[in-house]
C-alpha cells in the first residue's frame, strides 16, 4: 500500500487537506476523504483521517475556544454527539457507493442554499443548532465530512469569519470524541489505517501549520469564496462516477 500510486495521491491530498483545514477551520476531510475513499475504500479512509486530524489539531482548539460563540457551538455539538454513532454504524454496515451518493447530493443542496443569498440576522435558536449539528454528526460518522452543514449554517448568519472558523474547530473537536468511540465500537480502526496515519501524519501537520499561519497573516481574506469552493469540490469529488479518474 505504501508503494502504490494510490498512496502518492493520498499523500498529495493530505498536504492539500491540511493547509485547507488550517486556513478555514474545516475542509481537510473534504479534500482527503473522497480521494482516499477511492484509493483505499471509505472504511479505511474515514478512520485514517480521524486519527490524523484529531491528534494534530488540538493546539488550534485551545486558541479557538476563546473566540468561538459557545451558545451556538454547544447545542450543535450536542446534536452531533448524538448522531455520530448512527453515521459510524452506516459506514460499517451500509453500501459505500450509496453512502457517497447520498453525501454528495446533500452537500450540493447545502451549497445552493448558501450561494442563493439566504441569511438569518440574529443568533440561531438552540433547536436549529441542535438539528444542524445532528445532520453534520451523521455526515461525520459516515465519512468525516461534517463540515458543509455547520459551515453553511454559520456562514448564513451574522458571525464574522474569525468566529465561524473558531466555531468549526471547536465543534469538530467535541464531536470527534464521539467518532473515536463509535469507530472503536464498530471495529473500524485497522492496522493499515494506523500505518498510513503514522506516515501521512507529519505531512498533514506541516501543511496544517502553514494554513493556520496564512489565515493569521491575511486575516481571513477571501474566506467565504474559498469555503464555497470547498463545498463545491466536496460535492463533485464525492461522486462515485469519478472513481476511475481518482484511481
Amino acid at each position: 500500500m505504501l508503494f502504490s500510486s494510490a498512496f502518492v495521491v493520498a499523500l498529495l491530498a493530505a498536504l492539500a487537506g491540511g493547509f485547507v483545514r488550517g486556513f478555514t477551520g474545516f475542509g481537510g476531510a473534504l479534500i482527503f476523504i473522497p480521494v482516499a475513499s477511492a484509493a483505499f475504500g471509505p472504511q479505511v479512509a474515514a478512520p485514517l483521517f480521524l486519527l490524523m486530524d484529531y491528534s494534530l489539531t488540538l493546539p488550534l482548539v485551545f486558541r479557538s475556544a476563546r473566540v468561538c460563540n459557545w451558545p451556538t457551538v454547544l447545542p450543535a455539538a450536542i446534536g452531533g454527539l448524538a448522531t455520530v454513532p448512527l453515521g459510524a454504524w452506516l459506514l460499517a454496515n451500509g453500501d459505500p457507493v450509496t453512502l457517497r451518493w447520498t453525501i454528495c447530493l446533500l452537500v450540493m443542496a447545502l451549497l445552493v442554499l448558501i450561494v442563493s443569498g439566504w441569511r438569518y440576522r440574529q443568533a440561531p435558536h438552540a433547536a436549529a443548532s441542535v438539528a444542524v449539528g445532528g445532520v453534520a454528526g451523521v455526515f461525520g460518522g459516515i465519512g468525516q465530512v461534517s463540515g458543509p452543514p455547520v459551515a453553511a449554517f454559520w456562514m448564513s448568519g451574522p458571525f464574522p469569519v474569525s468566529v465561524i472558523r473558531a466555531n468549526l474547530i471547536v465543534y469538530f473537536a467535541i464531536i470527534s470524541l464521539s467518532s473515536v468511540l463509535a469507530y472503536f465500537w464498530n471495529d473500524l480502526f485497522s492496522r493499515d489505517g494506523l500505518i498510513l496515519a503514522l506516515v501521512l501524519g507529519p505531512l498533514y501537520a506541516a501543511s496544517l501549520y502553514f494554513g493556520t499561519r496564512n489565515f493569521s497573516r491575511t486575516e481571513g481574506a477571501n474566506y467565504r469564496p474559498i469555503v464555497y469552493g470547498l463545498i463545491a469540490f466536496a460535492a463533485v469529488s464525492s461522486m462515485p462516477a469519478f472513481d476511475s479518474l481518482l484511481r
